[in-house]
């Protein structure tokens, strides 16, 4: 299992601890979360900071944009040397020319989807995407419960991959956990986003191990 620890957890008076911990960890990426106030109901950080913290952390950077107009965004997530850019499929009229319009900067594409929005609406573009982020709490803040339904979203999600012969990765985001985690990985996930189990546990790493070994 891939691990990809929110930033969105971690002490935001203090960074330097944290990204120390995230080089020397088994985790394979680092996970960005951008909120403008306006797609979700809460504002996190934005570039100033995130290119601070891309010249600090060594993990490949995975940038979840949930904001409107992601695709004016593009340049500014390339210019941070990000692997990938996830916007939310509900923020973005023009779903393919937006992940066409990644491609060609050079990172990754991937596609979020909120708790109640049907993965079906993915079905003429999963061909194209690198990722599909499914959330598993609504939007906007972390440490929220998780929402159990998502465990069937992915095992559907997977044999959507699967039967199209899509490369996506399924991404869970929200209320992860080891038990939770468990669940994700049987159903067929491939990365987890962990904030508030990683970065409020006495031994973070131990944490990210926790999640790589399901």
């Amino acid at each position: 299992m891939k691990v990809s620890p929110s930033l969105l957890s971690a002490n935001f008076a203090n960074l330097t601890p944290d990204l120390e911990m995230i080089n020397d960890s088994n985790c394979d990426l680092l996970h960005l979360d951008v909120m403008d106030g306006v797609f979700v109901p809460n504002i996190s950080f934005g570039f100033p900071v995130m290119k601070a913290v891309s010249k600090v952390c060594l993990k490949p950077l995975d940038v979840h944009l949930m904001i409107v107009e992601p695709q004016n965004w593009i340049s500014h997530v390339a210019d941070l040397g990000a692997e990938y850019m996830v916007f939310h499929q509900e923020a973005c009229t023009h779903i393919h020319r937006t992940v066409q319009a990644i491609h060609a900067a050079g990172m990754k594409a991937g596609v979020s989807l909120c708790p109640a929005t049907p993965i079906e609406t993915l079905e003429d573009i999963i061909g194209d995407l690198d990722q599909v982020l499914l959330m598993s709490v609504n939007p906007g803040f972390g440490g929220q419960p998780f929402i159990p339904r998502a465990v069937e979203k992915v095992r559907k999600l997977r044999r959507m991959i699967d039967e199209s012969g899509s490369r996506a990765l399924i991404n869970v985001d929200g209320g992860v956990n080891a038990s939770t985690g468990a669940l994700l990985a049987e159903a067929g996930a491939d990365i987890l986003v962990a904030g508030s189990y990683v970065f409020g546990a006495a031994d973070p790493r131990a944490a990210i191990d926790s999640l790589k070994v399901l």
